[in-house]
């Protein structure tokens, strides 16, 4: 069976450091691999490299058995979608930062799919708000909808609690769990808290130094 994306040998040096060595990992269809490491060992580079945020030096991503490099980086960027740790929302309304890809285009936005999602995520009534009043956690679940607006196959998430106290956390947690049950979505989650890649993980995969060093089932790694 084709995975839904594979690494093969992804490669990045930067000022001669090997950031991302070489890394061939696969994620199935409706899975979450998570990715985990101490600070600075190249987990949100090799996330960045998913969908051509960053170049690889080396090595290339398949996405269904396709180089990604065969696709627009618009429609990878659309298929494969990346929450990053900051939210980084724009100044505006809740609606304008979810809609934003349709903004970006001058296109109109579809105010149904907006409300349909921040109801999802337990943000009904949202759309009017400006970002500059929303909690940390409700900035999180904006930047949540802004990309599964455009309807991704693949979700990429950078730390996407880190900075959040342990009740918002466990919520953020419970709707990620129901969206991409929800939603078969493919999910890469980049953490460093070993527990939430136990209970949020199919497969976990440990960095260090830019490379691999265990890659298993949760029991497998974390134990």
């Amino acid at each position: 069976m084709v995975a839904k994306l594979e690494t093969d040998s992804l490669t990045r040096v930067v000022d001669g450091e090997r950031i991302v060595d070489a890394v061939s990992l696969s994620v199935h269809e409706s899975n979450v691999l998570a990715v985990i490491g101490s600070s600075g060992a190249g987990k949100s580079s090799f996330l960045r490299l998913l969908n051509r945020l960053d170049e690889p030096t080396d090595g290339t991503v398949y996405l269904e058995g396709t180089d990604y490099r065969e696709i627009e980086p618009q429609e990878l960027r659309q298929r494969v979608g990346f929450v990053p740790q900051d939210p980084a929302l724009r100044p505006g309304t809740v609606r304008e930062n979810v809609g934003v890809g349709d903004r970006i285009r001058d296109e109109p936005i579809d105010d149904e799919r907006v409300r349909r999602l921040l109801e999802r995520l337990q943000l009904p009534g949202y759309e009017d708000r400006s970002v500059d009043d929303l909690s940390g956690g409700e900035r999180q679940r904006v930047a949540i909808a802004r990309t599964l607006y455009v309807d991704p196959e693949v979700l990429l998430l950078d730390e996407p609690t880190s900075h959040l106290d342990t009740e918002t956390e466990s919520k953020i947690e419970r709707l990620l769990e129901e969206l991409i049950q929800t939603d078969n979505l493919t999910c890469v989650l980049v953490t460093h808290d070993t527990s939430q890649a136990e209970r949020l993980g199919d497969r976990v995969a440990e960095f260090d130094g830019g490379a691999v060093v265990a890659e298993g089932t949760p029991e497998e790694v974390i134990a």
